[in-house]
């Protein structure tokens, strides 16, 4: 019998907690092998890995709910099944089988049910999708061993004040890919490269900051761990760049912005464009929507105040709400986004 949960779900952070068990799965020569459960949060691994050397790792994120009726939700994971193939494709390792993958997310989302937090605390399980490279060797090349595994863990807001509006600051001193480098894919490298610009930001009091495309610092590209949005003219407007990570929530507020009757563009979207946004947000699984208050670029002395009352927009609103319901089973999900994963 596991000890009872005293657990202050509508206090939680975004942050990691002990869960009952992970998921894994091991690739010898040249398959996959069977899925495996252990209660151990270790990787016994060597010093030679090359997912240590050479960076041969790719990582996903996605969610689970628990409905208003009482069901669990995960939200659209075929598109992270999608994502995390691509990757690993990217740099060179062997994507896990799509059905696995699905296998392995309802499994461990099972396991661990006593972790997925009560409706209406607005916390949710967060589902950590990992494949490394394990193979021991120091030349630059693929390895050959690599293991796939998958963690939970119960979350609350990205952003400590949840729902609301907060500053970003555009940094022109840190690129966080090249066009045709590793932005597309979501592997570990590309969030090392934020690192620095992030924390700078955060010192200055700012959520996070954005990023100008690297090889001209003229469009706005996306922050270490969002995509950006802006609304104008009911129009949905977001960055279509070759070093953007594809985000999975962007996609499916394109889809409702749609469906709103808003029109949709993705293109190259100039800095100096922010001051004429009626409203804008960054977007991604973790945050789903940060409405944006201002966006600084101290660097050259401007500043784009976007909420002018300080209240997040009736677009972001109304988006973010028909999103969260969706997840929430208080939306019907039109679109066949959700897996119920237990009644």
């Amino acid at each position: 019998m596991k000890e009872p949960l005293n657990i202050d779900w509508s206090g939680l952070s975004f942050g990691y907690m002990t869960t009952d068990y992970n998921v894994r799965c091991s690739y010898k020569n040249g398959e996959w092998g069977e899925i495996e459960t252990t209660s151990s949060e270790l990787i016994p691994m060597h010093m030679a890995a090359t997912c240590l050397h050479y960076g041969q790792e790719a990582f996903e994120g996605l969610k689970a709910f628990r409905g208003k009726d009482g069901k669990v939700r995960v939200f659209r994971m075929d598109e992270n099944a999608r994502r995390i193939r691509k990757s690993a494709e990217g740099i060179m390792m062997p994507p896990i089988p799509e059905d696995k993958f699905y296998e392995m997310v309802k499994l461990v989302v099972r396991l661990n049910e006593r972790f997925i937090p009560p409706y209406g605390t607005g916390a949710s399980l967060y589902i950590r999708p990992l494949q490394i490279g394990i193979t021991a060797q120091v030349g630059v090349k693929p390895a050959k061993e690599y293991l796939f595994l998958i963690f939970v863990t119960p979350v609350g807001p990205y952003f400590k004040g949840g729902f609301a509006t907060t500053p970003y600051v555009i940094t022109r001193r840190y690129d966080r890919a090249a066009p045709l480098g590793t932005g597309t894919f979501k592997v570990g490298g590309n969030y090392a490269a934020s690192l620095r610009a992030s924390q700078e930001a955060h010192d200055a009091g700012y959520s996070a900051e954005f990023y100008l495309d690297a090889r001209e610092k003229k469009y706005m590209d996306e922050c270490g761990a969002a995509n950006f949005f802006g609304i104008k003219n009911n129009t949905y407007i977001t960055p279509l760049s070759t070093s953007i990570l594809p985000s999975i929530t962007n996609k499916s507020l394109i889809q409702l912005a749609e469906d709103l009757g808003m029109t949709v563009e993705r293109r190259q979207v100039p800095e100096e464009e922010l001051a004429t946004f009626e409203e804008a947000g960054a977007c991604g699984t973790a945050a789903v929507i940060s409405p944006i208050e201002r966006i600084d670029d101290p660097e050259n002395n401007r500043s784009y105040v976007i909420a002018k009352d300080g209240k997040p927009g009736p677009v972001c609103t109304r988006l973010y709400n028909t999103l969260r319901g969706i997840q929430l089973g208080e939306i019907e999900d039109t679109h066949g986004w959700n897996t119920i994963v237990i009644e």
